[in-house]
C-alpha cells in the first residue's frame, strides 16, 4: 500500500495549473490504488510560516530558545513527521519569478534539519529520507526546460538539490510550460503535461 504525501504550493487556487494538473493525477491514482493513503498539506491555505529570529530555534539552528521557537519545532517535528511516512511525494510548484513560491521553500526550511533529514557526517551531509520517490509538477509561463531559457529555471534544479540533500534522488519531473504565451502553447503544454502524468498512475 503507498503513502502519498502532497505538497501544493500555488496561490492561485482553483485557476492554478500545477493544482488542476495534480487534482487529475489523483483522482487517477485513487481509481488505480484504492487502498492508497494520501496526504495533502496546502501551503497556500494553511502556510507554513517563515523563519525569523525568534523561531530559528524551532528548525534546530544555534540560536537563542525563545517561546515562539517552541510552535516552530512543533510544527517541524509534524512536517517531518509527514514526511518520513510516505513513500511517494508529489510536489506541486509553479515557477515565480523564476523561483518557487516562497512557502515551498518555508516548508523544506522546516523539513531540512540535521538529526532529523539529514546528518553531518565526516563525509558529508548523509541524506536519511532514502527510499523515496518524488514527483515534482511544475508549471511556468515560458519554456525554461530547455534552450536559451533553461539557465533561469532555479524552481526544478533547486528541488532537486534540497530533496537528493535528504536523501531523495529517485525523482521525475512534469513540466506544463508556456502557459503566458497564448491559449494554444497553454493548452499543450498542459495536454502534454496530462498525458505525462498518465504514465506514472500504475507506479
Amino acid at each position: 500500500m503507498t503513502n502519498m504525501l502532497v505538497i501544493r504550493s500555488s496561490a492561485m487556487g482553483a485557476k492554478s495549473v500545477t493544482n488542476k494538473l495534480i487534482d487529475q493525477y489523483l483522482s487517477d491514482y485513487r481509481t488505480a490504488h484504492p487502498d492508497a493513503t494520501i496526504v495533502e498539506r496546502n501551503l497556500d491555505t494553511d502556510p507554513v510560516a517563515h523563519i525569523h529570529a525568534n523561531t530559528l530555534a524551532g528548525i534546530g539552528r544555534p540560536a537563542p530558545e525563545t517561546e515562539a521557537a517552541i510552535p516552530t519545532r512543533a510544527l517541524s517535528d509534524a512536517l517531518i513527521a509527514e514526511l518520513s511516512a510516505a513513500d511517494a511525494l508529489v510536489i506541486g510548484a509553479p515557477m515565480y519569478n523564476f523561483g518557487m513560491p516562497t512557502v515551498l521553500k518555508s516548508w523544506f526550511d522546516h523539513v531540512l534539519r540535521a538529526g532529523a533529514t539529514f546528518n553531518y557526517t565526516p563525509n558529508g551531509p548523509d541524506g536519511l529520507m532514502t527510499g523515496k520517490h518524488a514527483l515534482i509538477v511544475t508549471a511556468r509561463g515560458g519554456i525554461y526546460s530547455e534552450g536559451p531559457s533553461a539557465a533561469k529555471d532555479f524552481v526544478v534544479p533547486h528541488l532537486l538539490t534540497l530533496l537528493g540533500f535528504i536523501g531523495i534522488t529517485d525523482v521525475n519531473v512534469v513540466y506544463a510550460e508556456g502557459m503566458a504565451l497564448g491559449p494554444d502553447s497553454a493548452a499543450k503544454g498542459i495536454a502534454s503535461a496530462e498525458h505525462e502524468l498518465k504514465q506514472f498512475v500504475a507506479a
